[in-house]
């Protein structure tokens, strides 16, 4: 297979990988606040969101993560020298970061399945930007190729970082106020 061809579908499944992690852990901040509601919306929307979350966990993410993987070993095969080149080293760090934060939705999914969920909304919403920051890191890598240029890439990461966190933050104070106009 051509390597256009290899290097399209490995693109093609980062993005549904990304897309998969970045849906789940809002699912997963809706089952939390769902936790909060009446006997009957409770029942409904937990069952519901189990659900949802059990189908875009093993229909769309996993199997994204499994074959973006596989892509990115052919390509690796196909281009051997990236393996000697800093910003491929240094991008194989953030994506052993996706692993793990992949890893890390894995337990609350797990969670999720048992019955319970042990962090709040709050902090789901803080750990949702940590993908975003590994997507960053990562197509700054793979088109500047630079250290100089990563480096600028990582100083936006941490900017944007820093940005998203306070917009979090500000989110939280907004609904809190709204919540509280309305009671």
């Amino acid at each position: 297979m051509d390597y256009l061809y290899i290097k399209s579908l490995h693109i093609i499944f980062i993005t549904t990988w990304f897309s998969g992690l970045f849906y789940i852990i809002r699912l997963f901040i809706y089952y939390k606040e769902a936790e909060e509601k009446t006997a009957i919306e409770k029942d409904i929307l937990l069952k519901q969101y189990k659900l949802m979350i059990k189908r875009l966990w093993y229909i769309i993410t996993w199997p994204s993560a499994v074959l973006a993987t596989l892509f990115a070993i052919w390509l690796l095969i196909l281009q051997p020298g990236w393996l000697q080149q800093n910003w491929m080293l240094i991008k194989l760090v953030f994506v052993a970061a996706l692993f793990t934060y992949h890893w890390s939705c894995q337990v609350l999914y797990n969670q999720i399945e048992k019955g319970f969920l042990k962090y709040s909304s709050f902090v789901l919403r803080i750990w949702n930007e940590v993908a975003t920051i590994i997507l960053f890191a990562c197509v700054f890598l793979v088109v500047l190729k630079t250290s100089f240029g990563w480096i600028f890439g990582v100083l936006g990461i941490v900017g944007i970082s820093i940005l998203l966190m306070l917009g979090v933050k500000l989110y939280k104070k907004i609904r809190a106020k709204n919540s509280w106009d309305s009671n």
